[in-house]
């Protein structure tokens, strides 16, 4: 919803304050104990091997809990990659909430969750209740009140950008000098304010993306954010007032905000 980026770490990160919101769009995982390790996946460009988060997420699994296991995993790929919307991330949250409770639940939320910060500092996020305010390098998520549901598009073009070389792009000098916290208690109060410290230095490397946001703009939508590191837009507007054209040459996607009970994992 929003994200703030407040300056660079000493260990090379950069500290950030950011609103997040999971939505509807998602992959499917399916994981079942098996005689070895094994994990198929119906997008060929996605690693099958021990660099996938899902991996990860399984092997730090196993050493933490001093568990001997192997799993067949199925994954149904839906989230375009390169898109800034957290999809590897949310795999690796899935399969660490799903070994767990595979295993008997023997690690308990909290614990679970400080685990997945050393996967990837946006993992601990999707095992929050869906709704959070993260700080750190995104990894200290503070639970905050779900926002009121809403429809969204997630548009993406083709081409994808690293999310390593925008932030190497970035100029912290640049940047409006925005309180989160006070952006926090707008969205809390009902008066949403949208921004991305990570647009200016994505549109830098490439350009024809805000050529891209420009078009989304005069489809009807009332707002559009690029998601994270980009590429892909989340898109708000009134649905009677939007024409998206079919069978263009980009990724696109209605989805709505979701959120989760504490026992139970995301539903769509």
């Amino acid at each position: 919803m929003f994200l703030r980026i407040m300056r660079r770490r000493s260990d090379n990160y950069h500290e950030l304050a950011s609103l997040f919101q999971t939505i509807s769009l998602c992959d499917y995982l399916s994981i079942s104990e098996n005689d070895s390790d094994l994990l198929i996946c119906n997008n060929s460009s996605i690693p099958t091997g021990s660099s996938n988060l899902i991996w990860k997420a399984i092997n730090l699994f196993r050493l933490k809990t001093g568990k001997k296991f192997a799993l067949k995993i199925t994954l149904d790929k839906h989230i375009p990659i390169e898109a800034g919307l957290g999809g590897g991330s949310s795999n690796a949250a899935t399969a660490l909430w799903a070994v767990n409770s595979l295993m008997g639940n023997l690690v308990n939320h909290d614990e679970l969750q400080i685990w997945a910060g050393e996967i990837g500092s946006d993992v601990p996020f999707f095992l929050s209740m869906g709704t959070a305010y993260c700080t750190g390098r995104g990894e200290v998520v503070r639970p905050v009140p779900s926002l009121s549901k809403q429809k969204v598009w997630i548009i993406k073009p083709m081409e994808g950008l690293s999310t390593p070389a925008v932030y190497k792009q970035l100029n912290l000098e640049n940047l409006e000098p925005r309180n989160p916290e006070i952006y926090l208690k707008d969205f809390e109060e009902g008066k949403a304010c949208y921004f991305n410290d990570l647009e200016s230095p994505a549109y830098e490397l490439m350009p024809d993306l805000l050529k891209f946001k420009d078009s989304l703009l005069s489809m009807g939508f009332e707002r559009v954010l690029l998601s994270g590191s980009g590429t892909a837009f989340v898109c708000f507007g009134d649905e009677s007032k939007i024409c998206v054209p079919k069978g263009q040459a980009y990724f696109q996607s209605p989805a709505h905000f979701i959120n989760r009970s504490a026992n139970n994992w995301y539903s769509v």
